[in-house]
């Protein structure tokens, strides 16, 4: 089945049947699987998750780096009817814990070393915990199911995200919003069955997802990296001929400032990019890098997926810009009244259509603030999400980024909650306050930096601090610098004066 040529929305785990037969589809390290075996392993696959766990809607989550299981679980959990919870391989036992517990999970498959990690109570009772290379073995034996004829509406994923305040939370994907998301892809970077993407980063976000999707909707094939240094990245794209590479701002500092070998630097057809915005500076050493590759600067947010991209022939011309709507999306920008705006107006980004997320899970607080009736002018109308992100909108159609409404801070490529760092903090009993702030970085997008005031008659907490941190939060997480203070300041509403600790340690 040709996907392209055949843009019917479907359940996502027909992706399995895109490809040609003898064609390449996923290059693991024990060998090559070509895409009538990629059909096979998820038919296989899904059979066992079936006979494991009967229950409709059932969520089985998978915790574990780049490999057979993280790739097909998308795919083979929709097909047995269940609901895939994947789960970032950085993450610790805190917050696997918090997600497991929160989404109820039903089965956790993940790599011996991290499933070891967990303790008693951090699991559900009824949760099966299992290796993945003993998942694997046994789904090898065991009854094939053919593609799934689920409603493309059904609930299929749910892909944890940080908040500006509070744990992550989950955002609900159905089989036609990932769908959907992998076509409008595929379309918009003109992606087709010789392609080959190199899968840096990582599978539980929806930008590292789609690098699965739309190359499989296309009939290319996927190598899934887990990258120790950049030159890693250097050596995977000569080894296997990569033509397509995502990533995101931090990485993208760090492969320019490597020795390319022309010949390797051709071979890339495509770059894309999200997870903050490019520099002039950076989109000039790329393209110097890479005159081959067309470069792709994209916007999005898990709740909608992505919404723009900028045409690569702009980018030389308009390097600054998010671009316009992708396939599938209507991106509106909206003043305070509920109206569009005027050209060069600032305003709200609306993301309407069918790409747009069900929610999050078990948290209709949160769903209402974020998901609201589609404004007037949609031509979608239904529910749409409102960013909370401040663009405008020029005379020819392009967008451009203003400013971020909420704290979240994001720091090589990935969104972290200032919460969740603050909270470690206080729970360490060595801390009275603590503010986390995201603060400029020419590497990092943003580092996190701690603001924190010690309990009174505590000795080594400098030290002390550190060490629990290391311990309770993933690497990302981790403060690049803490600021120790006697005192926090304070803002005319009785607050602590983040904005004022954020000048200071931005200036």
């Amino acid at each position: 089945m040709s996907c392209n040529a055949n843009p019917v929305v479907r359940p996502i785990d027909h992706l399995a049947e895109c490809g040609a037969d003898n064609a390449p589809a996923l290059l693991l390290r024990g060998g090559t699987l070509n895409h009538k075996d990629l059909r096979e392993r998820v038919a296989r696959l899904a059979g066992w998750l079936k006979s494991q766990i009967s229950e409709p809607g059932a969520r089985v989550a998978s915790w574990a780096a780049k490999g057979e299981l993280t790739c097909l679980m998308p795919l083979a959990a929709a097909r047995a009817g269940l609901v895939h919870v994947p789960i970032n391989p950085l993450l610790k036992r805190t917050q696997v814990a918090h997600i497991v517990h929160d989404s109820g999970t039903r089965m956790l498959l993940g790599t011996p070393s991290r499933l070891t990690s967990l303790e008693p109570g951090d699991c559900p009772a009824d949760c099966l915990v299992m290796a993945e290379d003993e998942a694997l073995a046994a789904a090898m034996y065991s009854q094939p199911l053919g593609p799934s004829d689920s409603d493309p509406d059904a609930l299929a994923a749910i892909l944890y995200t940080s908040g500006s305040t509070g744990k992550p939370k989950g955002v609900m994907l159905s089989n036609a919003n990932m769908w959907l998301g992998a076509d409008s892809v595929a379309d918009y970077l003109g992606l087709a069955d010789d392609d080959v993407t190199l899968a840096v980063l990582p599978l539980s976000f929806d930008y590292g997802q789609n690098q699965l999707f739309s190359t499989w909707y296309a009939g290319g094939c996927v190598v899934p990296l887990d990258y120790l240094t950049p030159r890693d990245v250097v050596k995977a794209v000569e080894r296997h001929r990569v033509t397509t590479l995502a990533a995101v701002p931090p990485l993208w500092v760090q492969l320019t400032e490597l020795d390319w070998p022309t010949e390797v630097a051709a071979n890339l057809r495509r770059l894309t990019n999200s997870g903050g915005a490019l520099t002039i500076e950076l989109v000039r050493k790329l393209r110097g890098l890479f005159p081959a590759a067309r470069l792709f600067p994209m916007y999005g947010l898990t709740e909608a997926f992505r919404s723009t991209y900028l045409d690569p022939a702009l980018v030389d011309s308009h390097p600054t810009s998010m671009g316009k709507a992708i396939p599938h999306a209507e991106i509106l920008v909206i003043d305070d009244h509920g109206q569009v705006t005027a050209d060069d107006a600032e305003g709200e980004l609306v993301h309407c259509g069918p790409l747009v997320a069900q929610g999050y899970w078990q948290d209709p607080v949160r769903t209402a603030e974020r998901f609201k009736p589609a404004p007037a002018a949609s031509s979608y109308g239904g529910m749409a999400v409102w960013s909370g992100d401040r663009v405008r909108r020029d005379a020819e159609g392009l967008l451009y980024f203003v400013g971020r409404r909420d704290a979240m801070i994001k720091s090589a490529g990935n969104r972290i909650s200032p919460q969740e760092i603050e909270e470690a903090a206080l729970a360490s009993g060595l801390v009275a306050e603590a503010v986390a702030l995201g603060i400029p970085d020419a590497r990092l997008g943003q580092a996190v930096h701690l603001i924190a005031r010690p309990l009174a008659g505590i000795s080594g907490f400098e030290e002390e601090l550190p060490r629990i941190l290391l311990q309770q939060l993933p690497n990302f997480m981790q403060p690049k610098v803490i600021h120790w203070r006697e005192a926090m300041p304070i803002s005319p509403n009785g607050k602590i004066d983040r904005t004022g600790l954020y000048q200071e340690l931005a200036a």
